[in-house]
């Protein structure tokens, strides 16, 4: 239940605190008070968007923050999924910088609006004057069912394995629909691929064969800078070995003289040995380089072939041909083998369909069985508000074919008559909006009944209705909040008078500012002000003994 509402800079509010009470909580005031403004405050903490401009002071930030007593309502799954701490009371905390920007927090904890709403979803259930057109969406009449039946768990089984069902079927059509282009494709495949294959490509040949390509294009220029080398190392009068060997010959002379000149011959010798080594080599590869008209006409053809793939296949090296030869393989093999992954796909969708339509079936009976119920529930409690002339008719049929939905198979529509002798329709068509409210207000008072929500808030539910009607409206209820938090917001007398709670929202003009207040009513407050709703704003005798026993009743 909400224990506990705290507003800062919402709309009319500066700052508010509210503590709520167990079992039938009042609200009434003056139209544009401000009722639907703290409803529109506890929405946020609850998950829904919100905009700045609706600030009190557009230089502050907005929080609203609730305490909720959730103990006994089976909410520790929903924390251990949400990686949230589990309190008995928890607090949601909503805060809204005057630039537009939103932070969500469950007891501490920061969580996106999803978490929040989803966690809101199972606390509160607000329901509006605005709200009777649910009455006419089949979603809704389907939950009343599905409430009643109590069985959710088999419910929940169904819709995982139904969204499992449906992302298998999509699999398989695309499977099918790429086996059909593939095989269309696969002469066109094997073309390319057998031509790819054919030219027996390696990853870095192209590299290589150019590098000899440039090389013997080069080979005359490339020998005579060779035998200069030569020339200058070893073969010329003033080759470099013979003016190292010359030095040596001075470096000897000395040796006697000066050990230091040892070392230097040793080093100069060294030089003299690697020099003649890099001057062998010199000459071999200059005897190694010859023109080879034969091999750069077979390095051309090589190239020319590879070019020719690349510039069909739109890239520039073979690593990137050779990818995309093992594509067309695996395209081929899923020609060729895919059909095994079909249906294989096809006997999976098999057993989870049988699956599905066996839980289906189950759900049907169910609902099937809930539906009698529900019917003279209705009846029984429209009956205590007037309306014992009604008729309702739950209507069940299997979907076309039996084909499987997010619900199951059934299709489920609401047919009603507040009067006798006539025919049953859809409620939104056949009924006034006082009778609306009257038949939300039993199908609301059954949902809770078969759920744990702890809370529900009625926003003028009452609309179109008056007099003994309202009494009777109260009464259900009175009834309904032995088991849950019941919020009323009513401009009734005779339903503000079932509250154990009573609350009154108030302008306040004190300041140059209007702000919406609000306070409990203690007993005697209450008798005025549920006077003042019988009789305006100067209530006389009569109207306070009224509201006396309308209070004691």
């Amino acid at each position: 239940m909400l224990r506990q509402l705290t507003i800062n800079n919402y709309a009319l509010i500066d700052n508010l605190d509210i503590s709520f009470d167990a079992g039938l909580n009042i609200m009434t005031g003056e139209t544009g008070a401000g009722k639907s403004i703290i409803l529109g405050a506890l929405s946020l903490i609850l998950g829904q968007r919100a905009e700045s401009k609706y600030f009190f002071n557009q230089q502050k930030k907005c929080v609203i923050e609730g305490i909720f007593k959730i103990a006994g309502f089976h909410l520790k799954s929903f924390f251990e999924d949400n990686d949230l701490d589990y309190e008995a009371e928890t607090v949601l905390r909503r805060e809204i910088s005057a630039d537009g920007k939103s932070r969500a927090f469950v007891n501490d904890t920061p969580v996106n609006l999803t978490t929040l709403k989803l966690l809101g979803e199972q606390l509160i259930d607000i329901h509006s004057q605005h709200a009777t057109r649910e009455l006419a969406d089949p979603e809704f009449q389907l939950l009343i069912v599905d409430s009643v039946a109590k069985h959710q768990p088999l419910l929940n089984e169904y819709q995982t394995n139904y969204r499992a069902y449906k992302k298998a079927t999509s699999r398989l059509q695309q499977l099918i629909a790429d086996s059909d282009k593939a095989k269309a494709d696969l002469d066109y495949f094997q073309f390319q691929f057998d031509e790819l294959e054919k030219a027996n490509l390696d990853a870095d040949e192209q590299e290589q064969l150019e590098q000899e390509l440039y090389a013997l294009n080069n080979a005359e220029e490339i020998k005579r800078h060779l035998t200069g080398a030569m020339y200058l190392l070893q073969d010329g009068e003033t080759a470099v070995t013979l003016q190292l060997k010359e030095a040596g010959q001075q470096l000897t002379g000395i040796e006697k003289f000066n050990p230091e000149v040892s070392e230097l011959y040793q080093r100069l010798n060294s030089t003299l040995i690697e020099i003649k080594d890099v001057a062998s080599e010199i000459e071999q590869l200059e005897q190694r380089t010859q023109t080879n008209e034969a091999r750069v006409d077979e390095i051309n053809t090589r190239l020319s072939v590879i070019y020719n793939l690349q510039k069909k296949h739109r890239v520039s090296s073979n690593a990137e041909l050779l990818q995309i030869q093992d594509d067309l393989s695996a395209k081929i093999q899923q020609v060729l083998f895919g059909d095994e992954e079909i249906e294989s796909l096809q006997q999976q969708i098999k057993l989870q369909k049988e699956d599905l339509e066996s839980l289906a079936g189950q759900i049907s009976e169910n609902r099937i069985k809930a539906i009698p119920d529900i019917e003279q529930q209705v009846l029984d409690t429209l009956s205590e508000m007037a309306m014992g002339n009604s008729q309702l008719k739950i209507e069940h049929k299997p979907t076309a074919d039996n084909e499987l939905t997010k619900n199951g198979v059934d299709q489920i529509r609401f047919l009603f008559t507040a009067n006798k002798g006539h025919n049953l329709a859809e409620m939104s068509k056949v009924a006034s909006g006082g009778e609306l409210s009257r038949l939300m207000l039993s199908i609301k008072s059954i949902i809770a009944r078969y759920t744990a929500l702890p809370t529900i808030i009625f926003d003028e539910i009452d609309t179109g209705i008056s007099g003994e009607v309202a009494n009777k409206a109260g009464i259900v209820m009175e009834r309904l909040a032995k088991n849950l938090q019941v919020i009323t917001i009513t401009h009734l007398p005779q339903i503000a008078s079932k509250g154990e709670s009573h609350y009154f929202v108030y302008k306040n003009n004190e300041k140059e500012i209007t702000y919406t207040q609000i306070r409990q009513l203690t007993n005697d407050e209450r008798v005025v002000e549920i006077a003042k709703m019988l009789s305006g704003d100067k209530p006389g005798e009569s109207a306070l003994q009224n509201a006396k026993e309308l209070l004691n009743s």
